[in-house]
């Protein structure tokens, strides 16, 4: 599924090659310059499997694998075969009964050209790779919740495309293989001009991690084209991302160039995105190793089970990763620690996922592994536990949650998740996010999961605003603030954004003007302050509509206005 073959190095590619050949043959300016240049010196090795022939015979020549005595020995065979002539007098025979109808003539076979040949060429070749596969279920519960907060800060930064389960997969591969380097290895095969000639094997020095994409073309048939991300263990995740994401661009749009497609040393294939719960892909000659995805979901036979059961056993949904590697060069010990390397990557292990979020520019700490304690033996009494330390963290959000809202806009400081704000300090874990509690009426519902509570309490108070409040004296006070944060969409129309945007263009206005007019005066400026207009802008205008007459405005800086 993924290998070099011949001089190009193309692998699975390579029927994407014979049909561009075909096309620049027919009419050159049909390709891109990239292909063109790449055609100027290629010459196709072997037979064009994109137009296979049949070999011309000549009556005088014999057939191929045998002479003129062969010839005649199956001509006398067929005679003796061929059904005795009947007699000249002879009575008709009678007719066959009804139940010895002959079968029907079975259709005629239809040459495979183009891609199908050229999979037949990989999957013969194929053969000649001795290969073992490893297979590990890795629970996927971690790997679901970051995934969850990382999209959720590109949605609220408004940055362009998610980041997918592949993709964080597909990282820690590459992490996994950077700690295990004999995955990343290719066999060699003896020299056949030289009789001292020995088998060999090519360690690389860079990972090119092919990805296997699945193409479905107009005719319902389906192909598969494995272009390759260079370099792979040079780059952080964001890097990696984008590299991902720009491939499988191209590859969808038909923009996609030879370079992109040859050198894999190690490729990816995810039949897990069809349901495929684990697979042992082929390995062509010329890698070491393909590694493959399963579906994440929970285990079959928990398939049908309550949700709220599920949660209270702290049943994960799981995926299988699978390691089919050449066994003349890799040994099943190293693609078992290859393996558990990949657990332990999607279980949070060597700052993995802290890495990932840093590099996406995610400003809070992501969720760590914990184990589940959830005696259900100890019945209400747990229950009961977790629930006031339920009610505890809310209260905490309200009175800290502050301190660790987004306020820097430089990030100069790596996030820092403050004790009392970490549901761990209370005895909770990432178990615990869909299991239901009672949440006394937050953002005016009475029960919600832990995962529900938590969304709501960051958002409300660790986003890019932060709100202190709870040393208010007045419980109808921090009850109505609670009432207008909680809970509440902070999502503004258009109309919206264009009155923000003209009372910031206003206030800076009015700052040129007066750096302009009054040069060297001594004042105060609006530096750093011009967000606060729109704020104080609303704020009057809704004072006015509620019938305020007047309002005064002050600083507590000597009179700075």
């Amino acid at each position: 599924m993924s290998a070099p073959t011949g001089e190009t190095g193309l692998g699975p590619n390579a029927w994407l090659v014979d049909d561009m050949y075909e096309q620049f043959r027919q009419d050159p300016s049909s390709v891109s310059e990239s292909w063109r240049e790449f055609f100027l010196n290629y010459r196709p090795g072997g037979a064009n499997l994109a137009r296979p022939t049949t070999p011309e015979v000549r009556p005088d020549t014999p057939p191929p694998g045998g002479d003129h005595e062969a010839l005649e020995s199956t001509a006398g065979e067929a005679v003796r075969t061929a059904p005795p002539a009947a007699p000249p007098n002879a009575a008709p025979e009678r007719p066959a009964p009804a139940t010895d109808v002959p079968d029907e003539a079975e259709p005629a076979a239809r040459p495979l050209r183009g891609a199908a040949a050229r999979v037949v060429a990989n999957m013969t070749a194929s053969l000649s790779v001795p290969t073992a596969t490893s297979f590990r279920v890795v629970p996927a519960r971690l790997l679901e919740v970051n995934r969850t907060i990382l999209n959720n800060q590109l949605i609220r930064t408004g940055s362009a495309g998610k980041v997918s389960f592949t993709h964080i997969i597909g990282y820690a591969v590459v992490k996994a293989i950077k700690a295990v380097p004999a995955l990343n290895a290719s066999f060699v095969e003896p020299d056949p001009g030289d009789p001292k000639a020995t088998p060999g094997v090519r360690r690389h020095e860079h990972l090119n991690l092919g990805i296997a994409v699945d193409l479905e073309r107009p005719d319902g048939t389906r192909t598969l084209m494995v272009p390759v991300i260079r370099a792979a263990d040079t780059m952080d995740f964001r890097s990696f991302w984008s590299a991902y994401e720009d491939l499988i661009r191209r590859v969808r749009t038909n923009k996609i160039g030879a370079d992109d497609l040859a050198g894999a040393t190690v490729s990816l294939t995810n039949p897990g995105t069809i349901g495929t719960v684990q697979s042992v892909p082929r390995l062509m000659p010329g890698q070491g190793a393909i590694i493959g995805v399963g579906t994440i979901d929970y285990p079959a036979e928990w398939q049908a089970a309550d949700p709220r059961v599920l949660a209270d056993l702290g049943v994960s949904k799981v995926v299988t990763i699978t390691s089919t590697y050449d066994h003349r060069i890799i040994q099943g010990a190293e693609s078992g620690l290859f393996l558990q390397k990949v657990h332990r990557l999607l279980s949070g292990e060597d700052s993995f996922f802290q890495d990932i979020f840093k590099a996406m520019g995610v400003p809070y700490e992501p969720v760590a592994f914990h184990r589940d304690v959830n005696d259900l033996a100890e019945g209400d009494d747990l229950h009961l536990r977790k629930q006031m330390a339920v009610e505890q963290l809310i209260n905490l959000y309200r009175v800290r949650g502050h301190l660790i809202a987004h306020l820097d806009p430089l990030d100069w400081r790596d996030p820092h998740m403050h004790p009392e704000l970490d549901p761990a300090s209370h005895g909770l874990s990432v178990w615990d996010l869909q299991r239901e509690f009672l949440t006394n009426g937050l953002a005016g519902r009475e029960r919600m999961t832990l995962g529900e509570i938590l969304g709501v309490l960051r958002d409300a108070y660790c986003r890019t605003v932060g709100v202190e409040y709870m040393h208010i004296q007045e419980p109808d006070q921090k009850r109505w603030i609670q009432e207008q944060v909680e809970g509440v969409s902070t999502n503004l129309t258009t109309e919206e954004q264009r009155w923000i945007l003209d009372r910031l263009n206003a206030a800076e206005a009015l700052e040129q003007f007066l750096n302009t007019k009054f040069i060297g005066q001594k004042r105060f400026g609006l530096e750093g302050g011009e967000s606060a207009m729109p704020l104080i802008d609303a704020v009057i205008d809704q004072a006015a509509a509620d019938g305020l007459a007047q309002a005064v405005i002050g600083m507590a800086h000597r009179g700075r206005l």
